[in-house]
C-alpha cells in the first residue's frame, strides 16, 4: 500500500492504475485459491505453491499470478510432470529432483551472513534435506550441508563438528529413532531445528517415533518441525539466521 501511494506521489501511476492495484489488495481470488499479494510485504518472502492435490493448471494460474508481484517463486512437493510443464512457461524454471521442488529466479537476495548447516542422519533423509536447502538459499541464506553422519556411527559426526560450531543454525533431519538431534543439540550453543522424516521400519509408525523423540529431547535449544517437514525447517532457519 505505502509504495503504491509513493508511486502515485511521484507521478509514476495514475489513479486508475492505482484503483486497478487496490483491487487485489490483500489477495487475489481465482475462485479455487486466494493469492495472498502481500504476504512478501509482511513476512519477506512470498507464499509458497503446495503442489500436492493442485491440478496442473490450477498450479501455471497460481505462478501467472504470482509472478506479477514477487521476484522468486517456489513450488514445494512437484512431480517431473508439473515441472515439465511449468517449464514450457517459465524457461528458467529450476527443478531439484530430490527435493520436488520448483524455483523460478528472477532476483538474486543479497546473502545473509551467517550460515546454516543441513545434517541429515542417512542418505535416505537426503529429499526432506535438499527441500531444506532449496528454501534457505532462495531466501538468501549461505548454506552447507553433511549427509549421512547418524548415530550408528557417531565419529562420522564428530568429523564434521568445525561446521556445527562455525554455523548459525542448525537444520538436523533423521528418521527411524531420530536421535541425531538430540546429539548435535548436546554438542552446540547454536539453535537447533530438528526434522523428522517417515524413513525407517515399521515402529517407527512413518515418522511418529522420531517426532517424539525429538519433541521430548532434553538438549537445550532444539525446536522440531512436522514429519518431512523440510521447506518449515528452511523457513524458520530463514528467520533465525535474518
Amino acid at each position: 500500500m505505502k509504495k503504491i501511494l509513493q508511486d502515485f506521489k511521484a507521478g509514476k501511476i495514475n489513479l486508475a492504475e492505482v484503483l486497478e492495484k487496490l483491487k487485489t489488495f490483500p489477495y487475489e481470488d481465482l475462485k479455487f485459491a486466494k493469492i495472498d499479494t502481500h504476504r512478501a510485504l509482511r513476512k519477506g518472502f512470498p507464499e509458497t505453491i503446495f503442489c500436492q492435490g493442485k491440478t496442473i493448471p490450477q498450479i501455471l494460474k497460481i505462478i501467472e499470478t504470482m509472478s506479477k508481484r514477487n521476484h522468486n517463486i517456489l513450488a514445494t512437493k512437484a512431480n517431473k510432470k508439473i515441472f515439465t510443464a511449468v517449464k514450457k512457461v517459465y524457461t528458467n524454471a529450476e527443478y531439484n529432483e530430490l527435493a520436488k521442488t520448483i524455483v523460478i529466479k528472477r532476483k538474486k537476495l543479497k546473502p545473509k551472513k551467517g550460515n546454516i548447516l543441513v545434517i541429515t542422519a542417512g542418505t535416505s533423509d537426503i529429499p526432506v534435506a535438499e527441500e531444506a536447502i532449496v528454501t534457505a538459499e532462495l531466501m538468501g541464506n549461505k548454506v552447507e550441508k553433511a549427509y549421512d553422519v547418524g548415530v550408528a556411527g557417531i565419529h562420522r559426526l564428530f568429523d564434521i563438528k568445525d561446521k556445527i560450531f562455525d554455523s548459525n543454525v542448525i537444520i538436523v533431519i533423521a528418521g527411524m529413532e531420530g536421535a541425531l538431534a538430540s546429539i548435535v543439540g548436546g554438542l552446540t550453543s547454536k539453535p537447533v531445528i530438528a526434522v523428522p522424516t517417515s524413513v525407517g521400519y515399521g515402529a517407527s509408525f512413518k515418522g511418529i517415533a522420531p517426532l517424539l523423540t525429538m519433541m521430548n529431547t532434553c538438549s537445550e535449544g532444539v525446536v522440531v518441525v512436522n514429519i518431512d517437514n523440510g521447506f518449515g525447517a528452511g523457513y524458520f532457519a530463514s528467520l533465525i539466521n535474518r
